[in-house]
């Protein structure tokens, strides 16, 4: 049964916050009612967010004290894990705000133990995947713990049906805030990426180019000439950055620097939700593009034809796993597990040069596992593969070729 704001009179609830106008409004209307309320924010190392700290000011004319929880490594490492899966979802862009829920909710949940909160609550609307992914991930991992979702509370959309409402509300309380010019989009950030979806951008008669990059340029915007990015993987994990020692951490950062002030990462995507329905968005996510597709140069060196198709898959369900709020499921460690069986030969350096978001090989050393020689696919004269040894395999092929032509079960159309 799904909680009312009249269920939670007397209780404690742990309130997910971005320091936001709805995230105001809900935390206000909640202390009016009679419901303590600790509000919890991550620090994903979101890059539009330029001192986590001011979500605490935001918030504190509205009753409430806010515990800023620190998951940047824990960010970092699961983007790690996200490339080391090559996890693109449907549009082929990096799930950064589907993997960000995870690592949110995994990281608030014992916080909220700690202040005694018997509900966790969360400003994700009725419309969109995000409602799906808070709550499933508090059910997994926390079955105890209660959600309440004021975007889906009838009485509080009645109350709430724009931000002007908002506005006018907090404004009667004494708190200032204001409705500003219309948006031309919506913004989620964390160290991954930004997705910007929303107002101006739901009409496919908008262009993309509406949106202006965080991280980053737009192609036609970086500079006129290549830079020379290099990476080395150890088992499918970046560990030297340009000859420069990084933890994931480091690595992101770095590769989000690098990598953005070249116009590469910019995606667009008119993706399926969870609930059935589909959502336009830009996406934002240059290092994990860069760092993602040097790791791809490694695997191509390390996997064999039938790895490749078996790993596709495993990306795949991993993708989808990570976009549906099912990132701790047993499925989704099962398909990690086999990736790991993968990514264990990824050990390589990695160059290449980054030119108005594009990114070209340049070299592949170290690749100790690599299954690449040069003599077996010359095609001028070498010491690999004998010619003269596939006329025997070519033979064989054409056994079956024959017997399907004289069955009649092939006709050239």
């Amino acid at each position: 049964m799904a909680l009312k704001l009249s269920d939670l009179a007397g209780k404690t609830v742990g309130a997910c916050v971005s320091g936001g106008l709805d995230s105001r409004t809900i935390a206000k209307v909640m202390v009016e009612a009679g419901v303590k309320v600790v509000a919890f924010s991550a620090d994903l190392g979101q890059p539009d967010e330029k001192n986590i700290n001011d979500i605490k000011k935001r918030m504190a004319p509205c009753g409430v004290d806010t515990v800023i929880v620190d998951l940047k490594d824990a960010m970092a490492d699961a983007c790690f894990q996200v490339i080391e899966a090559q996890a693109m979802y449907d549009g082929g862009y990096w799930n950064s705000t589907g993997i960000a829920r995870a690592v949110t909710v995994r990281g608030l949940l014992p916080e909220m133990k700690k202040h005694k909160c018997s509900v966790l609550v969360h400003g994700a609307t009725g419309r969109g995947n995000d409602q799906m992914r808070f709550e499933r991930y508090t059910n997994v991992l926390a079955p105890a713990m209660k959600v309440y979702a004021p975007w889906r509370d009838a009485e509080l959309l009645q109350k709430f049906p724009g931000r002007t409402q908002m506005v006018e509300y907090l404004a009667q309380h004494g708190i200032q805030a204001f409705v500003g010019t219309k948006k031309k989009y919506s913004t989620d950030a964390n160290l991954a990426g930004l997705s910007h979806e929303a107002e101006d951008l739901e009409s496919m008669e908008t262009s993309m180019l509406i949106v202006e990059p965080t991280m980053g340029v737009w192609p036609q915007q970086a500079p006129d000439k290549v830079e020379k990015f290099t990476v080395r993987f150890v088992k499918g994990r970046a560990v030297q950055i340009n000859g420069r020692d990084v933890i994931p951490l480091e690595a992101m950062q770095l590769a989000n620097k690098l990598a953005g002030r070249n116009g590469i990462g910019m995606k667009h995507a008119l993706e399926n939700r969870i609930i059935g329905t589909k959502s336009r968005g830009v996406y934002e996510a240059p290092g994990m593009e860069l760092l993602a597709t040097c790791l791809r140069y490694v695997y191509q060196a390390t996997m064999d034809r039938r790895a490749g198709a078996l790993f596709a898959q495993m990306s795949k369900l991993v993708a989808d796993q990570i976009y549906d709020g099912r990132y701790f499921d047993p499925a989704t460690q099962a398909a990690r597990a086999a990736i790991g069986v993968f990514s264990k030969h990824a050990t390589g350096t990695v160059e290449v040069g980054m030119y108005k978001g594009n990114i070209f090989f340049n070299k592949l050393t170290g690749c100790r596992a690599s299954i690449y020689n040069e003599a077996d696919s010359s095609m001028e004269a070498s010491t690999g593969l004998n010619p003269v040894s596939s006329q025997g395999f070519a033979e064989i092929q054409s056994v079956e070729a024959r017997m399907l032509a004289h069955s009649g079960q092939i006709v050239a159309k």
